[in-house]
C-alpha cells in the first residue's frame, strides 16, 4: 500500500493506485439502495481513465492553478471530476447546486467570485439550468458538463506535478453568503488527513466506506471520498435527498453494500430512531457497521442511548458508535473514538456554566461526549479573552496545531490572520477553532462554539443544550430543529432567551399556545431559565446550512428584523413584508 505521508502528491497516490490496485472497486454510486445489482461501478483504473480524460478536456480551457466551480450531484462524474482537477494542476472548487432559492444561489455566487473561477463543471441534465443561472450572475466562465466514457482514453496526458505545498481544494464553510470563506487544502494535507483517517478506522481488505453526505461538504468530500480512496479503500455514495426523504435508506446502504465506515451529524441518527418505527428494524442486518462515526455537530448521548436501543435487534452495538470531532480548517478529521461504548461524562451543569468541567452529584446533569483522542494534531485549551493556556479541567477555546491545519482562508488575509498563525507563548502555528471545549485525560470534549454561546442572566447557556431537551421532552418537535437565541432585554444589558422552534404539523392555536406553555416549564425545569418568546414554525421554518447545522445566527437576525412567519408566537412583533433573507455571521 502507499506510504500517504511519503507520497509527493494526491495524484502520485492515485496513479500508483491505478496500477497497483487498478481491479479493485473504487467507487459505487447507488439510487436503489436495496438493489445492489443497479448501482454504477468503477474500480481504481477506471477511475484514473476517467480522471485523465476529465483533466485533458479542463487544460483546452484552463490553465495550471486555475479554480473550477463543481456543481455536481453525488455522482461517479463528481469523483473523476476532483481527481481530474488534481491530474490537471488545477483547483477543485466543490458547491451545493445553485437552487430555486435566492439565498442558495446567492452563496454559490459569492463562491464563485471568491474563487474567481476559471471554469465551471455540471452534470449534463444540469446543464441548462446551471447556464441559466450563470448568465442571470454574470459569470462568464465556461460551462462543461462531461459524463465518463471509458471508451475514451487519455493515456499520453501528462499528470501535472504537484508537491505537497500545490493547493488542491478550496473547501468553502457553511457561512455566510455575502463573506465566503474558502479553506486552502493542499496535496500534504490531504495526504496527512487521509493517513489520519485510515489509521483512526482501521479495515481489513474489502472494506469500504460509505453513506449519503453532501460531496461538496468536507464530512462528506472528505470523509467518504477522498480519505478512502486514498488510503485504496472503495467508497459508497447516495445522494442526501435520499436519506432525508427515508432514513432507512442509509441504513439500506450499509447491510446491502457491507459498508464497514459511515459518518453522519448526530440529527442524523435522531432522525433515524424518530422517523423508522420499530416494525421496520426486524428486516435490517447492520451487524457489519463497524464504525459509526457522529460528528459535525455536539454528539449527544441520549442519541446515541437511542439509536443503540432501537437498532439492537438488527445487530447494531453501542460500542461501534465513533463520536469524533473534524472541521474544514483541520482538512477534516481531529480526534475520534476507538471501538469501545461511547464514554460519556455527567457534569456539574452550574460549573460548566461557569467554564469548569466538575462531576455531577445527584439531580440534574449535562452530559458531554468524548470525541476521543487527538489524532496526529497537537491540541491547547485557550481562554479566548486572555489567550492564555488554561489548566486542565477548565472549558475554554480549542486551539490546533499539526501537518493537517490548512493553509488559511483563499485571499482572505485579514481573517487568516485573525484565525491561523497564533501563538502561545514561545509556540506558533496554532489554528483558533472558535469551539468551546476541554481535555480530560487525554481525551477531547466539545462544549459548543464561541459565537453561539448566549450569557443570560449571568450564566453561560449552550443553545443546543436547549434544543435537545426540548425535542426529547416533547413529541410534536421530534423530527424537526430549533434555533434558540439570546435578543438584547430592553431594560438591561442581559440577553432574554427567545425559542424558534419547527412543529411536525399544523395544529389549531390552543393546541398550539399550549404546547408553547409547556415547552416554557421544560426550559424553567431543565435550565433554571425563563423564555422571553416562543415562536412556533412550520418544517423548513428554521434556517439550516447546506450540511443541516442550524444558522441560529440567522435566525436571531430575522428574529430582530421581524422577517420571521411562525405558526404561532406570543407578542413577535412580525414586519408587514417578511424580509427573503437575513444578513450576518452563520454558523
Amino acid at each position: 500500500m502507499v506510504d500517504l505521508l511519503g507520497a509527493t502528491s494526491v495524484s502520485e497516490v492515485f496513479a500508483r493506485h491505478a496500477h497497483e490496485i487498478g481491479d479493485r472497486q473504487a467507487v459505487v454510486i447507488v439510487s436503489d439502495p436495496t438493489d445492489p445489482a443497479s448501482a454504477q461501478r468503477l474500480t481504481f483504473a477506471e477511475l484514473d481513465r476517467a480522471a485523465r480524460v476529465f483533466a485533458r478536456d479542463l487544460r483546452e480551457v484552463c490553465p495550471v492553478g486555475a479554480r473550477v466551480l463543481l456543481l455536481q450531484p453525488t455522482s461517479a462524474e463528481f469523483v473523476a471530476a476532483v481527481l481530474g482537477c488534481l491530474y490537471a494542476g488545477l483547483v477543485a472548487v466543490p458547491s451545493s447546486m445553485p437552487g430555486r432559492y435566492q439565498q442558495d444561489q446567492r452563496r454559490v455566487r459569492g463562491i464563485a467570485h471568491d474563487a474567481d473561477i476559471g471554469c465551471v463543471l455540471t452534470a449534463p441534465d444540469e446543464r441548462d439550468d446551471v447556464l441559466a443561472w450563470s448568465e442571470e450572475q454574470g459569470i462568464t466562465a465556461p460551462v462543461l458538463s462531461p459524463s465518463i466514457d471509458l471508451a475514451r482514453r487519455a493515456d499520453d496526458f501528462t499528470v501535472h506535478a504537484a508537491d505537497r505545498e500545490a493547493v488542491a481544494v478550496l473547501q468553502y464553510t457553511s457561512g455566510s453568503t455575502n463573506d465566503p470563506k474558502g479553506s486552502v487544502v493542499t496535496h500534504g494535507n490531504l495526504l496527512a488527513n487521509a493517513a489520519t483517517t485510515d489509521a483512526a478506522f482501521p479495515l481489513a481488505e474489502g472494506e469500504t466506506f460509505g453513506g449519503w453526505l453532501p460531496n461538496y461538504h468536507d464530512m462528506g468530500l472528505m470523509g467518504l471520498i477522498l480519505s478512502p480512496l486514498l488510503a485504496g479503500h472503495g467508497t459508497v455514495l447516495m445522494r442526501p435527498a435520499a436519506f432525508l426523504r427515508r432514513p432507512r435508506a442509509w441504513l439500506e446502504l450499509i447491510e446491502n453494500f457491507d459498508i464497514a465506515v459511515s459518518a453522519a451529524p448526530n440529527f442524523a441518527y435522531e432522525l433515524c430512531v424518530t422517523r423508522v418505527a420499530e416494525k421496520d428494524v426486524a428486516g435490517l442486518d447492520l451487524s457489519r457497521w463497524k464504525y459509526a462515526v457522529s460528528g459535525s455537530e455536539p454528539v449527544k448521548a441520549s442519541v446515541l442511548d437511542d439509536f443503540a436501543a432501537r437498532f439492537a435487534p438488527a445487530g447494531f452495538r453501542p460500542e461501534h458508535f465513533a463520536p469524533c470531532f473534524g472541521m474544514a480548517e483541520a482538512t477534516l478529521l481531529v480526534s475520534s473514538s476507538p471501538l469501545r461504548t461511547p464514554v460519556v461524562l455527567r457534569c456539574d451543569p452550574g460549573a460548566l456554566e461557569r467554564g469548569r468541567l466538575e462531576p455531577a452529584a445527584d439531580g440534574p446533569a449535562r452530559t458531554l461526549v468524548s470525541c476521543g483522542a487527538l489524532l496526529d494534531i497537537e491540541a491547547r485549551i485557550v481562554d479566548p479573552a486572555t489567550l492564555e493556556e488554561l489548566p486542565p479541567g477548565q472549558i475554554g477555546e480549542l486551539w490546533l496545531r499539526g501537518d493537517s491545519v490548512v493553509r488559511g482562508y483563499w485571499r482572505n488575509d485579514e481573517v487568516t490572520g485573525a484565525t491561523f498563525g497564533q501563538r502561545l507563548g514561545d509556540e506558533g502555528g496554532f489554528l483558533r477553532t472558535g469551539d468551546l471545549g476541554v481535555l480530560v485525560a487525554g481525551e477531547l470534549y466539545i462544549t459548543g462554539r464561541i459565537k453561539e454561546m448566549m450569557i443570560i442572566r449571568g450564566r453561560n447557556v449552550y443553545p443546543h443544550d436547549i434544543e435537545h431537551e426540548l425535542r426529547l421532552h416533547h413529541e410534536p418537535l421530534r423530527d424537526t430543529v430549533g434555533s434558540v437565541v439570546s435578543v438584547p432585554a430592553d431594560d438591561s444589558d442581559d440577553g432574554q432567551l427567545v425559542v424558534i422552534h419547527e412543529v411536525r404539523r399544523r395544529a389549531p392555536d390552543d393546541e398550539l399556545a399550549a404546547l408553547a406553555g409547556r415547552m416554557r416549564n421544560t426550559v424553567s425545569r431543565e435550565f433554571g431559565l425563563r423564555a422571553h418568546a416562543v415562536l412556533l414554525m412550520r418544517r423548513g421554518g428554521v434556517r439550516r446550512t447546506t450540511s443541516g447545522k442550524v444558522q441560529r445566527s440567522a435566525m436571531r437576525a430575522l428574529y430582530l428584523e421581524g422577517a420571521l412567519q411562525p405558526l404561532w408566537s406570543d407578542g413577535y412583533k412580525q414586519r408587514a413584508e417578511p424580509a427573503v433573507s437575513a444578513t450576518g455571521e452563520l454558523s
